[in-house]
């Protein structure tokens, strides 16, 4: 790459304060794992990520809606809009599996989400374009011809820099936001970008939606892109950030994500940990539950992705999917 880019951002007093904070509230939540453990959770979290952040993008479905959507079950709707949160899911899904300094893994990721939407889906695009307020344009992109050197340069930095996760994944969403690089669905990616630069620093942040604050206060989140735009830096917009990530974890610490008393759903899993072969009957006698309970809760666990039955229907055994 013939050009090295240092993102110009200024940091504040503010965003270290909101970095020992936010790192306070993280080593909280690590310490609980509760996010990790409960598969419940995890995935009610996850539709409202993708509820939250389609809602952004002007999606009409219901979080309900994008629930039972996720669950393959029926639902009347705009067919982009079902679309839109099937492709989302799919692109979340993978997210374990993408390195988040890979240009050809956020192309990857795009084609996942923007698949049948638009015709440059996984591609840089090849025309200008514009981000408006009804007829007003309030920012335009890069040049096209730009912006394949443009986030090269941008992943470049990402990968080389030495600053906390927290400031750089706040910056790199400003600056990814800035270039445009997409048609379409700028937004959507690189709010899941940011979280996955997130989650390579905790883990916990994969479960975590962050989408969900940024659309309850999607107006101020639109006034920091306009803000830093005009001041020529992202440090307005970082800050802003890091206020919603930290009230955000605020949120989820006074909250029941820190439940000691553990759930059916752990029960099962615990049990199917330890790795003895046990039936859905005696599972249910060791956890004093109904065998209907069980098996209902082996069905959830195993639709979810997180176990899968080994064997025939009589020898078999569940294990989880790691």
């Amino acid at each position: 790459m013939s050009v090295s880019y240092s993102p110009p951002y200024t940091m504040t007093d503010e965003i270290t304060n909101l970095v020992i904070e936010i790192a306070e509230l993280t080593g909280a939540m690590t310490v609980s794992e509760q996010l990790s453990k409960n598969p419940k959770l995890r995935r009610e979290n996850r539709v409202k990520s993708i509820h939250s952040s389609l809602a952004i993008e002007q999606n009409s479905l219901s979080i309900d809606q994008v629930s039972d959507v996720i669950d393959g079950k029926r639902v009347l709707g705009p067919p982009q809009d079902i679309r839109e949160v099937k492709n989302a899911y799919e692109a979340y899904k993978i997210m374990t599996k993408l390195d988040p300094y890979s240009v050809n893994d956020l192309l990857k990721a795009h084609k996942i989400m923007m698949a049948g939407l638009v015709k440059e889906a996984g591609i840089f695009r090849s025309k200008g374009v514009g981000v408006y307020a009804g007829d007003q344009l309030i920012h335009a992109g890069t040049p096209a011809n730009y912006v394949p050197d443009l986030i090269g340069q941008l992943f470049d930095w990402l990968k080389k820099s030495k600053l906390h996760p927290l400031v750089k994944s706040c910056i790199f969403h400003y600056e990814f936001e800035f270039i445009h690089p997409f048609a379409d669905g700028n937004g959507r990616t690189g709010r899941l970008w940011h979280t996955l630069i997130l989650a390579k620093w905790q883990e916990f942040f994969l479960w975590i939606p962050i989408e969900s604050i940024i659309h309850e206060r999607q107006d101020g989140y639109y006034k920091a892109l306009n803000a830093a735009n005009t001041a020529g830096e992202s440090t307005i917009f970082v800050e802003f950030m890091l206020e919603l990530i930290r009230d955000l974890l605020k949120e989820l610490a006074s909250g029941s994500a820190f439940a000691t008393e553990k759930t059916s759903e752990e029960k099962v899993l615990d049990l199917i940990r330890e790795g003895e072969k046990l039936s859905a009957a005696k599972m249910a006698e060791r956890l004093g539950l109904s065998q209907r309970q069980v098996q209902r809760i082996l069905k959830q666990l195993k639709d979810g992705g997180v176990i899968e039955y080994v064997g025939a229907n009589r020898n078999g055994y569940y294990k989880i999917i790691t």
